[in-house]
């Protein structure tokens, strides 16, 4: 379907829900915060439906989220359904990557195409001080763990920040050595993130490291904004994702559920519609379709990302 200004929409993002094991400093106060109630966050049962009522709208591209993913009991087998519905021609999850070694196995069974992993420093002492307590152990050896099992299309998301401006030739390198897709991704001044403007690094300083390897523009599976390019001779990818610098929103395919059931047009704000009442209060399908279809023509023509127009929303609620 497409939207009030001609774009066709096929890509959903789904939080499963706000809950995580890490409290990364921009996503998370240092102590976290209340985690909603069993009831108001939706079962898979209704997720499954809603997906339903997606696929039946036009989205094809399915990308899990939370919070954390993996930290919800019983999301294998809820993936082996949502890769099961007509329509879904491509699912994705999204993971701080503390858990993938046990579940990559169990993912790539389930019938997941792609990975993306939160890793934003390789110094065991720096990730640890980001995610407050992380371990970067751990997340290696679930990315190592996920390419063994098949997972060729692995994407590693590094947030852009002042505090780690030094490790960017080292993320560099990393596509080189391994077939990994490093996308950088400007941060937002999106919930925690509207304190840490201080922390905000513009796309010209990654520019800055990358052009003297001679990277060449490339296309990388998926649905998503990143501009992506390869250093000549590597196995890998490097990418950008410029929301607050380098505007996107013109082809912009997506919209986002929320764990508790509303529907996001605009990750910036400006769009949007809870699904989860309609859904409980027992209407048809067809109601909700048009529910849906009324979330997809109230996406604004772009989002505003300026910090100076910050918004309040948390990322942990919304879906990272």
């Amino acid at each position: 379907m497409r939207d009030g200004y001609l774009r066709k929409i096929d890509y959903l993002r789904v939080s499963i829900t706000d809950r995580c094991n890490l409290r990364c400093f921009y996503c998370l106060p240092a102590g976290g915060i209340p985690t909603s109630p069993q009831g108001e966050i939706l079962s898979f049962e209704e997720l499954l439906e809603l997906l339903g009522v997606a696929t039946g709208n036009g989205i094809r591209r399915v990308r899990i989220t939370g919070g954390e993913p993996l930290v919800r009991k019983g999301v294998i087998a809820f993936l082996s359904r949502v890769k099961a519905i007509p329509g879904v021609v491509d699912l994705s999850l999204t993971t701080n990557g503390l858990l993938l070694e046990g579940s990559a196995g169990g993912l790539r069974r389930a019938g997941v195409d792609r990975l993306n992993v939160s890793l934003d420093s390789l110094r065991q002492e720096r990730y640890r001080e980001i995610t407050r307590g992380g371990e970067l152990n751990k997340v290696l050896r679930g990315i190592d763990r996920a390419q063994r099992e098949g997972f060729s299309s692995l994407k590693l998301n590094v947030l852009l920040m002042r505090r780690t401006r030094d490790e960017i030739p080292a993320f560099l390198r990393l596509t080189l050595e391994r077939p990994l897709h490093v996308r950088f991704i400007e941060l937002m001044p999106i919930g925690e993130g509207v304190a840490q403007c201080g922390e905000y690094l513009p796309l010209s300083e990654f520019w800055r490291a990358l052009e003297p390897f001679h990277p060449a523009s490339v296309r990388v599976e998926g649905g998503g904004p990143a501009e992506c390019y390869r250093i000549p001779g590597a196995a890998g990818t490097v990418g950008f994702i410029a929301a607050v610098s380098h505007n996107f929103c013109g082809a912009c395919r997506r919209l986002r559920l929320g764990a508790d059931g509303f529907l996001y047009a605009c990750l910036a704000g400006g769009g949007g519609i809870d699904l989860r009442d309609p859904l409980r209060r027992g209407v048809s399908r067809d109601k909700l379709g048009e529910l849906f279809r009324r979330a997809i023509l109230s996406k604004p023509r772009e989002g505003d990302f300026r910090w100076e127009k910050a918004g309040g929303r948390s990322m942990s609620r919304i879906g990272g």
